[in-house]
Protein backbone atom coordinates (compact mmCIF):
# COMPACT_ATOMS: atom_id res chain seq x y z
CA UNK A 1 0.00 0.00 0.00
CA UNK A 2 1.29 3.46 -0.84
CA UNK A 3 1.50 6.26 1.73
CA UNK A 4 -1.51 7.97 0.13
CA UNK A 5 -3.57 4.75 0.34
CA UNK A 6 -2.48 4.27 3.98
CA UNK A 7 -3.60 7.81 4.81
CA UNK A 8 -6.90 7.32 2.96
CA UNK A 9 -7.56 4.10 4.89
CA UNK A 10 -6.70 5.84 8.17
CA UNK A 11 -9.02 8.75 7.35
CA UNK A 12 -11.87 6.52 6.24
CA UNK A 13 -11.86 4.50 9.41
CA UNK A 14 -11.40 7.47 11.72
CA UNK A 15 -13.78 10.00 10.19
CA UNK A 16 -15.23 8.28 7.15
CA UNK A 17 -12.85 9.99 4.76
CA UNK A 18 -14.03 13.51 5.70
CA UNK A 19 -12.37 16.04 3.39
CA UNK A 20 -12.22 19.42 5.13
CA UNK A 21 -11.08 21.07 1.88
CA UNK A 22 -14.59 20.56 0.48
CA UNK A 23 -16.38 21.95 3.57
CA UNK A 24 -17.46 25.29 2.08
CA UNK A 25 -18.70 23.69 -1.15
CA UNK A 26 -20.65 21.12 0.88
CA UNK A 27 -22.22 23.91 2.95
CA UNK A 28 -23.31 25.65 -0.23
CA UNK A 29 -24.84 22.43 -1.54
CA UNK A 30 -26.68 21.92 1.78
CA UNK A 31 -28.21 25.38 1.47
CA UNK A 32 -29.21 24.73 -2.16
CA UNK A 33 -30.44 21.13 -2.25
CA UNK A 34 -32.56 19.95 -5.15
CA UNK A 35 -36.26 19.30 -4.62
CA UNK A 36 -35.76 15.53 -4.59
CA UNK A 37 -32.84 15.78 -2.13
CA UNK A 38 -34.92 18.01 0.15
CA UNK A 39 -37.85 15.58 0.05
CA UNK A 40 -35.68 12.55 0.81
CA UNK A 41 -34.05 14.44 3.67
CA UNK A 42 -37.31 15.71 5.16
CA UNK A 43 -39.43 12.58 4.78
CA UNK A 44 -36.91 9.78 5.29
CA UNK A 45 -33.43 10.62 6.55
CA UNK A 46 -33.60 13.63 8.87
CA UNK A 47 -33.60 13.18 12.67
CA UNK A 48 -32.88 9.42 12.66
CA UNK A 49 -36.23 8.64 11.01
CA UNK A 50 -34.86 5.64 9.13
CA UNK A 51 -34.30 2.71 11.50
CA UNK A 52 -32.76 5.09 14.05
CA UNK A 53 -29.60 5.78 12.05
CA UNK A 54 -28.14 9.26 11.73
CA UNK A 55 -27.65 10.49 8.19
CA UNK A 56 -25.75 13.61 7.21
CA UNK A 57 -26.43 15.56 4.05
CA UNK A 58 -23.93 16.89 1.52
CA UNK A 59 -20.96 15.42 3.37
CA UNK A 60 -17.39 15.66 1.99
CA UNK A 61 -16.03 12.12 1.55
CA UNK A 62 -12.62 11.50 -0.01
CA UNK A 63 -12.60 13.82 -3.06
CA UNK A 64 -16.38 13.90 -3.41
CA UNK A 65 -19.45 15.26 -1.73
CA UNK A 66 -21.98 12.55 -0.92
CA UNK A 67 -25.62 13.60 -1.06
CA UNK A 68 -26.34 11.62 2.13
CA UNK A 69 -24.13 9.46 4.33
CA UNK A 70 -24.61 7.28 7.36
CA UNK A 71 -21.15 6.95 8.90
CA UNK A 72 -22.18 4.12 11.20
CA UNK A 73 -23.30 1.96 8.26
CA UNK A 74 -20.71 3.27 5.78
CA UNK A 75 -23.72 3.89 3.50
CA UNK A 76 -23.92 6.64 0.90
CA UNK A 77 -27.15 7.57 -0.84
CA UNK A 78 -26.96 9.51 -4.09
CA UNK A 79 -29.87 11.24 -5.81
CA UNK A 80 -29.14 11.68 -9.51
CA UNK A 81 -30.65 14.45 -11.58
CA UNK A 82 -31.00 14.55 -15.33
CA UNK A 83 -27.33 15.52 -15.84
CA UNK A 84 -26.29 12.04 -14.62
CA UNK A 85 -27.82 10.52 -17.76
CA UNK A 86 -25.09 12.05 -19.92
CA UNK A 87 -22.39 9.54 -20.84
CA UNK A 88 -19.56 11.68 -19.38
CA UNK A 89 -21.39 12.04 -16.07
CA UNK A 90 -22.17 8.34 -15.99
CA UNK A 91 -18.47 7.52 -16.37
CA UNK A 92 -17.58 9.94 -13.56
CA UNK A 93 -20.31 8.45 -11.35
CA UNK A 94 -18.95 4.96 -11.98
CA UNK A 95 -15.39 6.01 -11.09
CA UNK A 96 -16.63 7.80 -7.97
CA UNK A 97 -18.66 4.78 -6.90
CA UNK A 98 -15.67 2.45 -7.41
CA UNK A 99 -13.39 4.68 -5.28
CA UNK A 100 -15.98 4.96 -2.52
CA UNK A 101 -16.55 1.18 -2.61
CA UNK A 102 -12.80 0.56 -2.32
CA UNK A 103 -12.83 2.80 0.77
CA UNK A 104 -15.51 0.57 2.31
CA UNK A 105 -18.70 2.46 1.47
CA UNK A 106 -21.89 0.96 0.06
CA UNK A 107 -23.34 3.39 -2.50
CA UNK A 108 -26.97 3.30 -3.58
CA UNK A 109 -28.46 5.57 -6.22
CA UNK A 110 -31.91 6.86 -6.99
CA UNK A 111 -33.10 9.23 -9.71
CA UNK A 112 -34.87 12.50 -8.92
CA UNK A 113 -37.98 10.99 -10.47
CA UNK A 114 -37.90 7.91 -8.22
CA UNK A 115 -37.68 10.06 -5.10
CA UNK A 116 -40.42 12.46 -6.15
CA UNK A 117 -42.86 9.88 -7.53
CA UNK A 118 -42.19 6.80 -5.40
CA UNK A 119 -40.91 7.91 -1.98
CA UNK A 120 -42.32 4.78 -0.29
CA UNK A 121 -40.41 2.54 -2.71
CA UNK A 122 -37.20 4.50 -2.17
CA UNK A 123 -37.57 4.22 1.62
CA UNK A 124 -38.21 0.48 1.32
CA UNK A 125 -35.10 0.06 -0.85
CA UNK A 126 -32.96 1.98 1.66
CA UNK A 127 -34.37 -0.09 4.55
CA UNK A 128 -33.53 -3.32 2.72
CA UNK A 129 -29.97 -2.09 2.15
CA UNK A 130 -29.67 -1.22 5.84
CA UNK A 131 -30.92 -4.68 6.83
CA UNK A 132 -28.37 -6.28 4.50
CA UNK A 133 -25.57 -4.20 6.03
CA UNK A 134 -26.75 -5.00 9.57
CA UNK A 135 -26.87 -8.73 8.78
CA UNK A 136 -23.37 -8.74 7.28
CA UNK A 137 -21.78 -6.52 9.93
CA UNK A 138 -22.30 -7.97 13.42
CA UNK A 139 -20.41 -5.09 15.08
CA UNK A 140 -23.19 -2.62 14.18
CA UNK A 141 -25.63 -2.42 17.09
CA UNK A 142 -29.19 -3.10 15.98
CA UNK A 143 -31.41 -0.04 16.21
CA UNK A 144 -34.89 0.01 17.62
CA UNK A 145 -37.73 1.81 15.94
CA UNK A 146 -38.89 5.20 17.10
CA UNK A 147 -42.32 3.82 17.99
CA UNK A 148 -44.13 4.73 21.18
CA UNK A 149 -44.06 2.52 24.25
CA UNK A 150 -46.92 0.07 24.90
CA UNK A 151 -48.77 0.01 28.22
CA UNK A 152 -46.24 -2.55 29.46
CA UNK A 153 -43.33 -0.21 28.59
CA UNK A 154 -42.12 -2.11 25.51
CA UNK A 155 -41.37 -0.15 22.36
CA UNK A 156 -43.18 -1.13 19.13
Amino acid sequence: MTEVEDQMTFDVFNNCGYNKNLRSLAGNLRRNMTKSESCLWKYALKAKQLKGYQFRRQRPVLNYIADFICKELMLIIEVDGITHDVEVSSAKDKKREEELSRAGFKVIRFTDEEVLINMAGVITAIEKNIETIEASTPSIPRRRGTGKANNDGRVN
